[in-house]
């Protein structure tokens, strides 16, 4: 017992040691940090796995002809394009939170600071995210629809998790998290440290659809829909860029994103643009090289073999 335990402690130490830079702040450089465990789904290579029987099937349902697109690296209605972030202390003072879906939610408090940024700025209507990652603890705090009270003393949002990175695990089957398919966030964004920085992308990468099943696969944990076509994508489903794909003809940031997709391809997390891929804001991100990649219709993917599939 006591041999395991400090084994576990110096995985934990090897595992913070790697990330000994980073600094406090809204969006800072993570210098191509790797933020699951090597072995993780997020992590794994897929160029070999077989092709879902259905793929054919469901790539059409989202749009065979429509093309990839970048859900960053712009500016938006005046507010950065993509999903912040916020790298705080293991001191960093926790505030409450309170949910709507509380019965879904890992309490807190949560290390939010009292300028975090909000997804799509202060007065916007959508999802409202707000991700914050505790640099000396590891963990990651993600908040959905979130609104500061109280002078941000506190706040209240619709669902929020809470994810140990150094040892992640699933959500109890059912539960969403601050995303739709009850997946942690920040570790599916296109981050700039990755894709400009060490220019290689080592991790899946965040997708959505306008139209999902009633039904996810691992590694979801939950669905979000009402339609039961089983022609129609399940929250969990991979894609990946067909091996055949010809990338010899992109540079810079779209050729590093496309050769990632083959090897490590993009996990449906929730609702939204056909196709749309998220990253995080970036005032480096240099938009015209990302825009090659709408070049890639979705006849140029195919579905990843899903594992069991939940539809309750």
């Amino acid at each position: 017992m006591k041999t395991t335990a400090l084994l576990l402690l110096a995985c934990t130490v090897s595992l913070l040691a790697q990330h000994p830079q980073l600094k406090n702040g809204p969006n800072t450089d993570l210098g191509g940090a790797l933020l699951m465990p090597t072995n993780d789904e997020w992590n794994r290579d897929v160029s070999k796995d077989e092709v879902d029987p259905l793929s054919d099937a469901i790539i059409a349902s989202i749009g065979a002809e429509a093309g990839l697109h970048e859900d960053f690296g712009i500016v938006w209605k005046g507010q950065p394009g993509g999903i912040p972030y916020y790298v705080v202390s293991g001191d960093q003072p926790k505030v409450t939170v309170s949910f709507e879906y509380a019965d879904e939610s890992d309490p807190g408090p949560y290390p939010i600071p009292p300028d975090a940024h909000i997804e799509g700025g202060p007065q916007a209507e959508g999802d409202r995210h707000v991700l914050v990652l505790d640099k000396d603890n590891w963990k990651l705090y993600e908040l959905f629809h979130s609104f500061p009270l109280d002078g941000v003393k506190s706040w209240k949002a619709s669902s929020g998790a809470v994810f140990d990175l150094k040892n992640p695990k699933p959500r109890p089957a059912g539960w969403t998290s601050a995303d739709a398919a009850g997946l942690p966030i920040l570790p599916g964004l296109a981050r700039y440290d990755e894709i400009c920085g060490t220019k290689k992308l080592t991790h899946a990468l965040r997708f959505t659809v306008k139209k999902s099943r009633r039904a996810y696969v691992p590694p979801a944990t939950h669905f979000a829909s009402s339609h039961k076509d089983e022609n129609l994508p399940p929250m969990g489903m991979r894609v990946r860029l067909k091996a055949s794909f010809d990338t010899s003809k992109f540079t810079g940031a779209a050729k590093v994103i496309l050769e990632g997709l083959k090897t490590h391809g993009l996990i449906l997390a929730d609702n939204g643009g056909d196709w749309f891929i998220s990253g995080a804001p970036d005032d480096r991100w240099n938009h015209e090289e990302i825009l090659p990649i709408r070049k890639v219709k979705g006849k140029d993917l195919e579905v990843v073999k899903m594992g069991p599939m939940t539809t309750r």
